[in-house]
């Protein structure tokens, strides 16, 4: 589906995000790996290039304009172009109800979740605007950005900005040819899921039980939606916040 391509991934040290690096390169894409933890990020590209990808990487704070920046111009100059992007980076810091958190809390995760987002889609678009590249975004929010879970106020609310911005930003570029999209997973077999569950069998049946398909979903399910996404084939398709929940949302 991404033959050719060049698709940048934040968050892809773990998690979703190296799932999705992992997936989009099968896909053809050559993809750029990028976050905080250096020694993981060439870890994964590492792995891509032993399986037959194309990757490279570079250490990047999505909350820092400059590290961003950086990391558009490393996918430009490495590959020659940047034709897509999966803003995946975030933190799920809540620990309680507002009166119970300090507001540090809600700080943290508006500059990750949000500001990181902002950061990353202007110099995304920035560069594909300046190459003539009619390219796609796929933003990483939640079902949290569709719908609120209690005690989870500051991820709430800073997802719910997230699927806001997507939204936006999806109407001011289509006439130029950029389609902006986001994802909302439900609970996914990842090391942030395993932060909710606290790697407790009880909890985690539990929160099975609540879902339609009865199970976590797999990070390579949420890779495949994000390739489906940033291919040709989901040419007709912007601005919109797709549900990989296991049917939760629609319960």
């Amino acid at each position: 589906m991404l033959n050719g391509k060049t698709v940048l991934v934040t968050g892809a040290s773990s998690g979703i995000g190296r799932a999705t690096a992992e997936v989009v390169a099968k896909h053809g894409a050559n993809v750029v790996i990028a976050a905080r933890r250096t020694e993981l990020c060439a870890e994964v590209a590492e792995s891509i290039r032993a399986d037959g990808g194309s990757a490279t990487h570079i250490r990047a704070d999505v909350t820092d304009p400059s590290d961003v920046t950086a990391m558009v111009e490393h996918a430009v100059k490495t590959f020659g172009s940047i034709d897509g992007a999966f803003n995946n980076a975030g933190v799920l810091l809540d620990s309680g109800r507002i009166h119970e958190m300090d507001d540090d809390v809600l700080t943290r995760s508006w500059e990750v979740n949000v500001r990181g987002v902002w950061l990353c889609m202007k110099s995304e678009v920035e560069a594909m605007l300046r190459l003539g590249v009619k390219g796609s975004i796929v933003n990483d929010s939640s079902r949290n950005g569709l719908r609120a879970d209690i005690k989870r106020p500051a991820y709430t609310a800073t997802k719910h900005a997230v699927t806001g911005l997507t939204k936006a930003a999806a109407l001011d570029y289509a006439r130029m040819g950029i389609r902006i999209n986001g994802i909302c997973p439900g609970p996914i077999d990842t090391d942030m899921m395993r932060s909710v569950d606290r790697g407790e069998e009880e909890i985690r049946q539990q929160i099975e039980s609540a879902v339609p398909l009865a199970r976590y979903g797999k990070p390579e399910e949420v890779g495949q939606l994000v390739a489906w996404l940033l291919s040709d084939y989901s040419s007709y398709v912007t601005g919109q916040m797709v549900g990989i929940d296991g049917g939760l949302l629609a319960a």
